[in-house]
């Protein structure tokens, strides 16, 4: 039976001081939205749904993320069940199941919507996911017999007694499709807040005689995002489950709570982090790796058992082949690097490749740009390079070749021949001393 997913995205970000819309800040260097989107991965159903008062920027960023997806506009925000009928077109004649997340929820785990769709197929008619809350608040209180949900109350609808109950709901439910287009479309809107409630299908359920359950995950799935305060709890969480994860794969993480991964960071068996190290997107990490101190990684593949700086930065389209070094304070955008090859101290190499064994000494800097476009660099295998040596793209260095220390270097060197490309030296006798004799005496007169 395929499962659908309509997801709630609504929220302006107001309580956030924010002019982008709530369900666009991130967690682990991804939106909030994706996050939910990547919950429900597995669901075989045939429509995502997006759902809210979206404006041209969600709506953007949701068909960046999956062109597939079916975005509904929800001008007046109504309620749950409300936005719930305005996914009603997408979703009639397509049986099956829908699901209902939210975009500014990113911790449900797929295991949780797996337990919900057990239930689901344990007979139940509608499924509800609720929690047990240390601070219950202004939550949703779910009466229960067992795993009966028989009513789900506002809190400003409760009396005493029901907002006494410790067990929360967390708005997500999963239902038969077609039950839950017309359980949706039933609800009114008699309660304070003027809206139409989802959750009061329960209690409409119930009526019908259906079986209405509950399942009941952690808290910390639940975690929804109003303000930069739950920003900063729901990154802490992101960061945490993705530590936890990586230590549990193989992953030495020297000091845990300082190394920032992004929600797409993939490290292999065996690799070593060293402390306040950050994995923004796109980052691949090899088996056997050291990725040390300090270093900043941003859209880059790192080889089997290469080690990378400390204070090293790289940046998008950096290729590092097996066993390569790249040292302190060496920047690396848009570059194959390949076996072996050494860039240990304080160098650029952008738009460029590097052959095998060959060595980038310190201070080298491929000059790639000339101030309106990119130009490669291509250095061959067993090159050794200078120190200080400014390599003028485009050049190419071919196998073997060498640069003497503080050439620039604007013209091809072939395999094996030796380049130095520097004005001759000159000693001046005693200009040096009474250069700074003078000075120093213009120095004395200023006081």
């Amino acid at each position: 039976m395929p499962t659908h997913l309509i997801l709630l995205a609504a929220g302006e970000g107001t309580r956030m001081q924010s002019a982008r819309p709530k369900v666009l800040h991130e967690v682990g260097a991804a939106p909030l939205f994706a996050h939910a989107l990547a919950s429900a991965a597995a669901l075989d159903g045939q429509r995502v749904i997006v759902v809210g008062h979206l404006g041209d920027e969600v709506r953007a960023a949701a068909l960046a993320h999956d062109p597939d997806l079916a975005i509904v506009d929800q001008p007046e925000q109504l309620g749950t069940a409300h936005a719930v009928t305005m996914a009603a077109p997408v979703l009639q004649g397509q049986g099956g199941d829908t699901l209902m997340l939210f975009g500014d929820t990113p911790f449900i785990r797929p295991e949780t919507i797996a337990d919900l769709q057990v239930k689901r197929a344990d007979g139940a008619d509608i499924i509800f996911l609720g929690f047990m809350a240390r601070d219950p608040g202004r939550y949703g209180r779910m009466v229960t017999e067992g795993d009966n949900l028989n009513a789900i109350v506002e809190w400003k609808d409760a009396d005493e007694a029901t907002r006494e109950i410790a067990l929360c709901n967390s708005g997500v439910v999963l239902a038969e499709t077609e039950t839950l287009l017309r359980l949706a479309g039933s609800v009114g809107m008699d309660n304070k807040a003027g809206e139409q409630y989802l959750t009061d299908i329960a209690a409409l359920g119930r009526a019908e005689g259906l079986s209405v359950k509950v399942v009941i995950c952690e808290e910390e799935e639940t975690l929804g995002i109003n303000t930069r305060a739950d920003l900063a709890r729901a990154e802490a969480v992101f960061q945490a489950r993705a530590r936890s994860l990586a230590m549990e794969r193989g992953v030495t993480l020297e000091a845990p709570d300082t190394v920032i991964f992004s929600h797409d960071t993939m490290i292999g068996r065996d690799a070593v982090v060293e402390p306040n190290v950050v994995f923004a997107p796109g980052v691949t990490v090899e088996t056997g790796a050291r990725i040390r101190a300090f270093s900043h990684l941003e859209g880059c593949h790192v080889g089997a058992s290469a080690i990378v700086g400390p204070y090293a930065r790289l940046r998008p389209g950096a290729e590092l082949s097996a066993d390569v070094r790249i040292g302190n304070f060496v920047e690396v955008k848009n570059a194959e690097i390949a076996e072996g090859a050494k860039v240990n101290h304080l160098s650029y190499i952008g738009d460029a490749s590097i052959g095998a064994r060959s060595n980038i000494g310190a201070g080298t800097i491929t000059c790639n740009y000339d101030g309106v476009f990119k130009h490669r660099t291509e250095i061959g295998q067993g090159v050794f390079v200078g120190s200080n040596t400014m390599l003028v793209a485009p050049v190419s260095l071919g196998d073997g070749a060498m640069t003497g220390s503080g050439s620039v270097i604007t013209q091809n060197v072939p395999g094996g021949d030796l380049a130095i490309a520097r004005a001759k030296q000159a000693n001046k006798t005693g200009l040096g001393a009474r250069l700074m004799a003078k000075l120093r005496a213009a120095k004395a007169q200023k006081g």
